[in-house]
């Protein structure tokens, strides 16, 4: 039986940044249905709208954005609610952000790592991660919110998976028989067992 009383440290396939081609571009279309589906990008919106208090330009970093779906749907929310914002999504894979930039041209996309000097130099008013930092280990993501923490004015939202068991079974079920991604199949329920309970938070 699978434990989810810990972490996992096992990779899952899109922790490869080269990874490239069809496999891809089906895991990123699965993806943005799943999240939309079970409510994950209003979740990091409703954190958006909690940060933000008066109507004027707000720079917002999407960090690990694939394919842009979500960078697109926070710029579009900006714009229905009167307010102006300058969204960047930011991902170190270059092909994922090739995809992004041919979805949705009217948003900034970069290919840059989180880690690099050359991201950690820059200043937003709103980070978000979605699906994001369960990628990382607990080392890592020390580092991560400690520079998050200084490079964002206003706060950061990191919307991420609960592990839990009803979470593992019924994404493993729902992957098996509908999904068409290998990557879908192997990485979904493997997030669920790299990803946090409360408790791996707090402290």
């Amino acid at each position: 039986m699978t434990s989810l009383q810990t972490r996992s440290a096992e990779i899952e396939i899109m922790d490869d940044l080269n990874c490239n081609g069809e496999v891809v571009d089906q895991t990123l279309r699965e993806l943005e249905v799943i999240n939309r589906l079970l409510g994950g990008d209003h979740v990091t919106i409703n954190g958006i709208r909690k940060l933000i208090k008066e109507k004027r330009p707000y720079s917002i970093a999407d960090c690990g954005c694939g394919g842009g779906d979500l960078a697109m749907k926070i710029f579009e929310w900006g714009k229905k609610n009167g307010y102006q914002f300058n969204v960047t999504g930011v991902d170190a894979n270059p092909y994922i952000i090739d995809i992004a930039r041919k979805n949705f041209g009217n948003i900034n996309f970069e290919a840059v790592n989180v880690f690099s000097d050359q991201f950690k130099e820059r200043k937003y008013d709103v980070i978000t991660a979605t699906l994001f930092v369960h990628h990382f280990t607990n080392e890592e993501l020390v580092a991560l919110f400690r520079s998050w923490r200084s490079q964002a004015k206003l706060g950061v939202v990191i919307n991420d998976i609960h592990r839990h068991y009803l979470a593992y079974h019924s994404i493993r079920l729902l992957t098996k028989f509908f999904s068409r991604s290998a990557m879908v199949k192997f990485d979904a329920p493997l997030s669920v067992r790299r990803a946090f309970k409360r408790s791996d938070l707090i402290g």
